[in-house]
């Protein structure tokens, strides 16, 4: 008999979206380069968009995006529809994409950070935050994207291994003998 205990998930996001926002508050705006920080509330969304996905994923986007905008100086919901977009593209197989592999997850959170990152300061620029285009380019997108995706790196890596042990659980309990013997025809 498989249980699932789904108040132990939900503890765990409830812990990982608590630590992203302090984290948020406390690490980002004291760690940057150029004029690029951290950006805490992509981490959250694609992590938790990558491991569930589904309408929560769209939801915690909406969510994390809008704080992100209630802690930054940028107009309130630009943040938000990203993260909601991020967390609706991301999490549209509503599985478990780190079971895929490490390296599929980085690749694909990366793209998506990547974009959302640019997208967000082309909108800041056109709302006159920037200079000009170097100060755009080189002192806020890349910057703000490669310290988001270091940050991404150690939950991922978390994620999967956390994917791997369970995968490794279930293999060896007795559900798994069980499912080799589905197609067995003796007891035709």
């Amino acid at each position: 008999m498989q249980v699932n205990d789904t108040h132990k998930s939900r503890r765990g996001t409830i812990v990982f979206a608590i630590g992203c926002l302090l984290l948020q508050v406390m690490l980002s705006p004291n760690i940057g380069m150029g004029n690029g920080h951290i950006n805490f509330a992509l981490v959250f969304v694609g992590v938790y968009a990558l491991a569930t996905g589904g309408k929560s994923a769209v939801v915690a986007g909406f969510v994390a995006g809008l704080l992100f905008d209630l802690l930054s100086t940028g107009p309130i919901g630009l943040m938000a529809g990203l993260l909601t977009l991020l967390g609706f593209g991301l999490g549209i197989e509503e599985r478990n994409r780190f079971s895929d592999g490490f390296v599929s997850s980085l690749s694909t959170f990366g793209v998506a950070s990547l974009v959302v990152t640019s997208v967000y300061h082309l909108a800041m620029y056109m709302l006159g935050s920037s200079a000009g285009i170097v100060d755009l380019l080189l002192l806020r997108i890349l910057p703000t994207f490669a310290l988001t995706y270091v940050a991404f790196l150690p939950f991922a890596y978390f994620q999967v291994r956390n994917t791997a042990s369970g995968r490794a659980k279930h293999a060896s309990g007795k559900s798994a003998g069980l499912r080799e013997n589905h197609y067995d025809t003796r007891n035709l």
